[in-house]
């Protein structure tokens, strides 16, 4: 498969937003039902080309069309969410976010049958296999190849930000796992995932990409599955970080924030600022940090000296990028937090009906 080209990286600015939701029964739990939402019925025509599963049949992916400005990012996401929920309950089913279901076991859930997945169950196996998560990826257009490529290494610190306030998967298999995010941890038993490592250019990031197609690594750069990625294809930086979110003013939010980081590097990069380039290894503990402690993390400074708490760094970007969405997040309960304490004040069935969406 073609490995994209410097020419995509065209626009400055753009959005686009890709969620992972799942499908579930009038109960709340996940069920097999993207054959017939995909397939076998005609969807609305805002979802046409638009809509498509991940590698269990509870597990569907919506992408908004290109948003040319922030400002229209709350209509566009309203819109597809409104019409995939019309979409699953003409057919009988409801539509639920969270980053791990927490009724999803993945023994008893039937994996997707498009050529694709099975390829992956093949060669990746256990890892893949029990793969039931669904996430956020934002998309921001970036106008010139070199400087999405100086971006995506340089927003690198920022994601365990991003994953801490998204926090939103404590339960996996039925289990409380003491994470906030296990999300991110269940995702990372695959390869090619988990903290890129930074590129010198966009020659060089080409270079890998093409090397892990010729060398059947992947089967094509969808399967690079970073957390946060130049998009080759269509000429973006692609955040993958966040939990999925339910709220869909939780989800503005990281694209706010996801938007003015990419606009704020893009400055610095033609400025010619020479950036952090951190290594991978101190990236990685930080990203631990957010999954193990969600809202009460700390992280290692930029400049590596000493430790910064999660709400330092939201004051300091929210006065420094002029965004509000994720102050609102962290003065708020976390995703984990809420899901632990429904479970236990009011039981299970009060924690599924929580996560699916308002008017399903």
């Amino acid at each position: 498969m073609d490995s994209g080209s410097a020419e995509s990286f065209a626009e400055m600015g753009t959005l686009g937003i890709e969620e992972e939701f799942y499908v579930v029964d009038e109960r709340g739990r996940p069920t097999s039902g993207t054959d017939e939402l995909v397939y076998e019925r005609e969807p609305p025509e805002l979802l046409e080309g638009r809509l498509d599963h991940e590698l269990f049949k509870c597990v569907i992916e919506t992408q908004t069309r290109k948003i040319d400005r922030l400002g229209n990012a709350n209509e566009e996401l309203l819109a597809v969410r409104d019409a995939l929920a019309d979409h699953a309950s003409s057919a009988g089913y409801r539509i639920a976010a969270a980053g791990l279901h927490p009724g999803a076991k993945w023994r008893e859930l039937e994996h997707a049958e498009k050529e694709r997945y099975r390829a992956q169950l093949d060669r990746i196996q256990y890892p893949q296999h029990r793969n039931t998560t669904a996430g956020l990826h934002v998309h921001v257009g970036v106008d010139d190849a070199d400087k999405a490529v100086w971006i995506a290494n340089e927003i690198r610190w920022y994601l365990p930000v991003m994953l801490a306030l998204s926090a939103n998967s404590p339960y996996w298999n039925g289990f409380d796992t003491g994470l906030q995010s296990a999300r991110a941890k269940i995702f990372e038993g695959l390869p090619n995932t988990g903290m890129p490592t930074d590129f010198d250019s966009y020659e060089a990031f080409a270079a890998f990409e093409e090397t892990m197609l010729r060398s059947d690594s992947i089967n094509d750069r969808g399967e690079l599955w970073y957390d946060v990625r130049p998009h080759t294809g269509i000429g973006t930086v692609e955040v993958r970080t966040p939990d999925g979110q339910a709220d869909p003013e939780r989800v503005l939010a990281f694209v706010e924030y996801a938007h003015a980081l990419v606009e704020d590097l893009a400055a610095r990069y033609e400025d010619s600022e020479d950036g952090y380039r951190h290594r991978r290894e101190l990236l990685d503990e930080n990203k631990w940090r957010a999954m193990r402690y969600g809202h009460d993390a700390a992280f290692v400074r930029r400049d590596r000296d000493g430790e910064v708490d999660l709400g330092e760094v939201v004051d300091r970007e929210c006065e420094r990028l002029g965004v509000s969405g994720i102050r609102d997040i962290y003065d708020a309960e976390s995703g984990a937090a809420r899901q632990r304490r429904l479970r236990e004040e009011e039981g299970v069935e009060a924690l599924f009906e929580s996560l699916v969406l308002d008017g399903t």
